[in-house]
């Protein structure tokens, strides 16, 4: 690419913490920590607060990636054009993405790519359900979690925040809970898989035990019942923001939020064709999200 440490803080961004993009890179975290050490050295600045498992980009290291980023697409299109590896971006190319998270902000982004690379014999499925990418059938996955699984190979396309949100009718008959202790006598709505909820607050992480007062399986079922004032709900802001900011939702405890180890991952098997490189550069290019961006607040 182009200075192999501006590669290396790059690929640790998009990773979401030193430890993840060790495990990417078959590196040990310590040496990658040495390696980002060196940079901030070199540049005279701090680039990122990090731990193992969290990193955060200081002004100067989003100024930093901000610029890069470009960059790297830029030389990327340079080299395709001069090696003639746009011909490999071709033939099928079959896409899962999460139902809602899909619908809103991987199909927008499609047409754009279609018209770009028009050999490509594209297909999308929407589904809440993990597939198995390494039986073939998937070339590609969007998945929202703090994992991407073992033996795939992720890149990370941002940080899918989650607030604590109910609508007012909810509030006004049920009350609004002050402290999360009090979260116990409310009502929570959740799909089967995701209680218990991992919480980042004041006092560091925490679980919050419960059961949905709603059965589902479904996350666009649970921000309908949200919606509907059938309870709290813990809800990604790249699905709630809009009702949010028209009032039909309100942040419940604010001093909370789901965990920012959760991200969205662009995930696939070993060996990837350059039509899966492509369509990765081309989603990263076209999220134009604030919920999204590279865990960098």
């Amino acid at each position: 690419m182009f200075d192999p440490d501006y590669d290396l803080f790059v690929a640790i961004v998009e990773a979401g913490s030193i430890s993840a993009a060790a495990r990417v890179r078959g590196l040990s975290t310590p040496a990658l920590s040495k390696r980002l050490a060196r940079l901030e050295e070199r540049l005279g600045v701090r680039l990122a607060q990090r731990t193992t498992r969290r990193l955060a980009l200081t002004p100067a290291g989003q100024d930093l990636f901000d610029t890069l980023m470009p960059l790297r697409a830029a030389l990327s299109a340079a080299e395709d054009r001069i090696a003639g590896r746009h011909a490999g971006v071709s033939g099928p190319l079959r896409l899962t993405a999460p139902t809602s998270f899909g619908r809103m902000h991987v199909v927008p982004c499609l047409p754009a790519f279609v018209a770009r690379w028009p050999e490509v014999d594209l297909a999308i499925d929407l589904s809440d359900e993990f597939v198995d990418l390494l039986d073939g059938r998937y070339d590609l996955a969007i998945r929202i979690g703090a994992r991407i699984g073992a033996g795939l190979v992720g890149h990370r396309l941002g940080t899918s925040s989650r607030v604590l949100c109910a609508a007012p009718a909810y509030l006004a008959a049920f009350g609004e809970p002050q402290a999360l202790g009090e979260l116990s006598r409310h009502r929570l709505l959740a799909t089967e898989s995701q209680l218990p909820w991992q919480l980042d607050g004041p006092e560091g992480t925490v679980l919050q035990h419960g059961l949905s007062a709603i059965r589902t399986n479904s996350s666009e079922v649970v921000r309908e019942l949200a919606l509907g004032g059938c309870g709290i709900a813990l809800r990604s802001l790249w699905d709630v923001a809009d009702a949010l900011a028209a009032g039909a939702l309100r942040r419940v405890l604010p001093a909370y939020c789901g965990s920012q180890d959760v991200g969205v991952f662009a995930v696939h098997a070993p060996g990837a064709p350059t039509k899966v490189a492509t369509l990765i550069e081309h989603l990263r290019a076209h999220m134009e999200i604030a919920a999204l961006l590279p865990d960098a607040a």
